[in-house]
């Protein structure tokens, strides 16, 4: 069993940066690859970027190639997404995800209960 907590949403204007945090519990967490996701409103969740279990490989989005980055700190249970550039299409729940493989939510066990970003144009 796999409990997340994601931290560090908040109110950015366009073109800003925020770094979102997934806390995670459980001694192997090391052996998961993870995942975020995001959902607007009247949206469905959709991908945003992964990564395998020892930060090896890493996959994204096509909308946020070039200005996120997914990484993780295995010693702190912890998995990072850093956000630059951020645009008002950007604005949604935010949420970490473990377990699972690829860019479907389907594939993903675990889910935190989400974080708020929201872009100001």
């Amino acid at each position: 069993q796999v409990q997340l907590v994601e931290s560090g949403g908040g109110l950015v204007q366009a073109g800003g940066s925020l770094r979102l945090s997934c806390a995670a519990s459980g001694r192997t967490f090391n052996y998961y690859a993870m995942g975020w996701f995001r959902q607007a409103p009247g949206k469905e969740r959709e991908f945003v970027a992964a990564i395998s279990g020892n930060g090896a490989h890493t996959n994204y989005a096509d909308s946020v190639k070039g200005r996120f980055t997914i990484s993780r700190e295995n010693a702190k249970n912890t998995v990072y997404l850093q956000m630059n550039s951020l645009k008002p299409e950007a604005t949604a729940v935010y949420y970490c995800a473990a377990g699972g493989v690829g860019s479907t939510p389907g594939g993903y066990d675990y889910w935190g209960q989400g974080t708020q970003v929201t872009v100001s144009s």
